[in-house]
């Protein structure tokens, strides 16, 4: 990193050399360079059960871990990433047909459907990931990046800037809510999957959670438990509500925009302006307008705290799987 590179983001806007204090949310840049929050990061907790996840699933479906490392041992490679991964460079045609030509005593529909359970696993994995990269990107530019170029000098005061800059502080905030939904449909999917997991393997068996969505979580048994992604609180219905809006009716301002406060010459302050919403979490409407900012709400110091809350749901959600998984097992 540039020694000119402040070494600490801060919620406000305003980078430092010097450590913020410890009560302090802020952001630090780790050696591969992605800026982390000093506290509330639980994406070693998700990546701790994930990995247990993948294990459970393996025994669950083959009867034992020893069944499938003696299958993995001889196991051609195309059955866990055609149709998945970029490495795997065949067509459908190609896979359909070289299936067949594989010898009768391996496992094929067993293991084509651990590798499809487990892409549900993995996609919470990367998706998790995103979420905490998108917020040290929106943190970066907030703190770092010129909102306006080139820089003149300001009067004392608040005023609004738009920017190209600023439309990427906005393209990330938004990115990061509807990240945040896809692991909410995800954990629906891999949920339903393992409570509805499947035993019957003469032929290759389609996933039990194929096209379902978060507003499937009726189906799951433990929908509506306290901490977890499916409870109705108000950080889920934000991320539900703000996701919908994006997607299908328009931006978060009409003109986006971020706000700077001048203080002696210098800028003490820099904030996105979010929409209010009631107490469940949705936009407060009139007729056909939902965007108010009487609440004054800054997103940016709130952020962290939101992207925390909804790990440790995703965690809390996770982790009854391995119980549930172990039941199974043989």
């Amino acid at each position: 990193m540039s020694n000119l590179t402040p070494q600490y983001l801060t919620l406000n806007g305003v980078p430092s050399n010097d450590r913020p204090k410890e009560i302090d949310t802020f952001f630090r840049r780790d050696p591969q360079g992605t800026w982390l929050p000093n506290r509330g990061n639980h994406l070693a907790q998700i990546e701790q059960v994930c990995v247990q996840l993948h294990d459970a699933l393996a025994e669950a479906i083959f009867g034992s871990n020893t069944a499938y490392w003696g299958f993995l041992r001889v196991a051609p490679e195309l059955l866990s990433t055609a149709g998945m991964n970029s490495e795997c460079a065949i067509s459908k045609e190609q896979f359909s047909k070289l299936l067949p030509q594989l010898p009768s005593q391996f496992p094929i529909n067993k293991a084509l459907y651990l590798y499809d359970c487990r892409k549900l696993v993995s996609s919470i994995q990367e998706c998790s990931k995103e979420v905490i990269q998108l917020q040290g990107e929106f943190y970066q530019a907030l703190n770092l990046e010129e909102l306006f170029f080139p820089a003149v000098a300001e009067e004392d005061g608040l005023r609004w800037v738009t920017s190209p800059v600023v439309t990427k502080i906005f393209a990330l905030l938004g990115f990061i809510y509807i990240r945040l939904h896809s692991l909410l449909d995800y954990s629906t999917k891999l949920v339903i999957e393992v409570e509805h997991l499947k035993t019957n393997f003469e032929k290759y068996p389609r996933l039990s959670s194929k096209n379902s969505l978060y507003s499937d979580r009726k189906r799951i048994s433990f929908n509506g438990e306290k901490g977890t992604l499916f409870e109705k609180c108000t950080d889920l219905t934000e991320v539900e509500a703000v996701r919908n809006h994006l997607i299908h009716d328009g931006l978060l301002d009409d003109m986006p925009k971020a706000y700077r406060d001048i203080f002696n010459g210098k800028c003490v302050e820099k904030y996105i302006l979010f929409p209010d919403r009631g107490d469940e979490g949705r936009f407060d409407a009139f007729s056909n307008r939902n965007l108010f900012y009487g609440r004054e709400d800054k997103i940016n110091l709130r952020l962290p705290v939101l992207v925390s809350n909804f790990q440790l749901r995703l965690v809390q959600t996770l982790q009854p799987l391995l119980a549930k998984l172990g039941g199974g097992s043989k």
